[in-house]
């Protein structure tokens, strides 16, 4: 199904920034210098693509067409994503405020990134098993050819009027330079 293929093939791309993440957090635990900006970056990353477009495109169109399907919102493997997409977006803020916690000179700050960058990678490395794995498979049973149909038209919707289509790159780039940063962490 290749409505669920684009979403693989954008948890590659959500994994590489996963790694490089994970990397500069060890790094920065380590006593490494890891400029602020990297973690701003990495948010950046997970607010404009990760959940900006990726998770708008489960939430708005597939996991609509699964429940349209049969299988219940709120009970079972859609309510379980979407409470994980919540919870995601609590690390990412975390994140964000352990960053400009550190930029003020608060010496909690770097605990508090630390703690939301490491729980956020694994939440995200569970959730993307848990995607590709289990509902994925499901939803290419449940949904039929036309309603596939739907959901591209549907995705294509989404990318537009978030300008996070992979194929403009600015992602890709983005992606790139973290992971290119962060194998300076580990040298």
């Amino acid at each position: 199904m290749d409505a669920t293929d684009i979403l693989m093939n954008e948890h590659r791309v959500i994994e590489r920034v996963l790694d490089a993440l994970e990397a500069a957090t060890d790094a920065l635990e380590r006593g490494v210098a890891v400029r602020p900006g990297f973690f701003l970056d990495s948010a950046d990353f997970i607010a404009g693509f990760a959940d900006g477009c990726h998770h708008r495109k489960e939430e708005g169109v597939l996991f609509e067409a699964i429940v349209a399907a049969g299988m219940p919102l709120s009970d079972g493997p859609i309510g379980m994503m979407l409470e994980e997409h919540e919870q995601g977006r609590r690390f990412t803020r975390g994140l964000r405020d352990g960053v400009k916690r550190w930029q003020d000179g608060d010496a909690e700050g770097q605990r508090i990134l630390s703690t939301n960058a490491r729980g956020y990678v694994a939440l995200l490395r569970d959730h993307i098993q848990k995607e590709d794995d289990v509902l994925f498979p499901m939803a290419e049973q449940l949904i039929s050819p036309s309603q596939e149909a739907n959901v591209l038209r549907d995705y294509a919707r989404v990318a537009e009027a978030s300008s996070c289509d992979l194929s403009t790159g600015r992602f890709i780039a983005l992606a790139g330079q973290l992971e290119a940063e962060a194998r300076t962490f580990r040298a």
